[in-house]
């Protein structure tokens, strides 16, 4: 059977804690009282209430304080918080302005009292069913990318010893078939890892090794990197690199964003031009990608950097590498935006990355 919700009731006048604990009771809930603010946290600490009944106004710690201390504690359950006050609206408001959820005057009727607690636990009950199946989704997701590179790595590794002659010959119709194969399962190997990433940013489990970076260096090895790219369309790809102070990142997470950046750049720019420009001011590396490409809609441009978002372009892509890098710069106290058009041009796109500067 489901154990009864538990209730924390916080007033120091024996009273009215006397005359909430019975109406509560009475509708066989499991009650906990406490006379003070400080006492109430502690318990709310150590073992958290599905809700919390607390009184605005008592000596050394009134109820807003507490509201607010509980609103501070990020490892904390949400947990719905009523206030119980004798005052005006002014006061309830304060109180909901804290964190509070809802408020109840004084003197209490206990009808209304019972309908304001079967509300928020209702409340209560529906965000803790949610973040359930969220954390469920998420460790599924999570365990099967997983579990998928395995298979993905051992094709990748055997397709390329077919590839190479080694168990055999081949004609030259097969290795074409293997190249298509070989292709196709690399690109389902890197948006599996792709996901993983994503998820173990989401759930906070991605450790970043921070060292200092001379990201003009960087920059360059991945312009010249993918300048077969933008040989093979006829492109221009123009990189402007300014000497700067160094940057404190994770080399290979920041190479995974400019290589996604500049990738994307050349992905989506028919003709024309791709500019990479490197630039600092007194605190911050600005990055900027620009291409002549058909840019972002402004309709589009809120929800760009959201997960599996796309736009309406119709180049294949797993929506997840904007998505991706918008949590790699954040991980490093960054920025990343977009303008479209670009600032040259009245069409195309210019990708923004602002990251902090080691100062002398």
């Amino acid at each position: 059977m489901k154990s009864p919700d538990r209730l924390l009731v916080v007033d120091d006048v024996p009273d009215n804690l006397f005359l909430v604990r019975a109406i509560l009771e009475e509708e066989g809930y499991e009650i906990v009282t406490s006379s003070n603010g400080h006492d109430a946290l502690k318990i709310v600490e150590s073992e958290p209430p599905d809700l919390v009944l607390l009184d605005v106004m008592m000596p050394k710690m009134d109820g807003y304080e507490v509201t607010r201390r509980m609103r501070a504690m990020k490892d904390l359950p949400f947990i719905p918080i009523l206030l119980i006050t004798a005052y005006d609206r002014a006061n309830a408001v304060k109180g909901l302005d804290l964190g509070a959820d809802e408020f109840i005057r004084k003197p209490i009727e206990a009808d209304e009292l019972l309908a304001r607690v079967r509300s928020l636990l209702r409340l209560k009950h529906s965000i803790a069913e949610r973040d359930r199946i969220d954390r469920q989704r998420q460790d599924f997701v999570s365990r099967l990318t997983h579990d998928l590179r395995t298979p993905l790595v051992a094709a990748d590794r055997m397709l390329g010893l077919l590839q190479d002659g080694v168990l055999g010959e081949i004609s030259p119709q097969i290795c074409e078939a293997l190249t298509i194969m070989g292709r196709s399962n690399h690109n389902l190997l890197e948006m599996v890892n792709k996901l993983l990433d994503v998820y173990r940013y989401e759930s906070g489990s991605k450790t970043i090794n921070l060292q200092p970076l001379d990201l003009k260096e960087l920059i360059d090895q991945v312009v010249q990197e993918l300048k077969p790219i933008a040989i093979s369309k006829n492109l221009e790809l123009i990189a402007d690199l300014e000497d700067i102070c160094p940057v404190k990142v994770d080399r290979l997470e920041i190479l995974r964003v400019f290589n996604n950046l500049i990738g994307n750049a050349l992905k989506f720019t028919e003709s024309g031009s791709v500019h990479v420009s490197l630039k600092s001011n007194q605190s911050e590396a600005i990055i900027a990608i620009a291409d002549t490409g058909a840019g972002v809609p402004l309709e589009e441009q809120p929800f760009l950097f959201e997960r599996f978002s796309q736009g309406n372009h119709q180049k294949q892509g797993s929506g997840l590498g904007l998505y991706l890098s918008h949590y790699i710069v954040n991980a490093h106290n960054g920025k990343i935006f977009v303008k479209s058009p670009n600032l040259d041009s009245e069409t195309g796109s210019t990708f923004f990355v602002h990251l902090p500067i080691i100062t002398p």
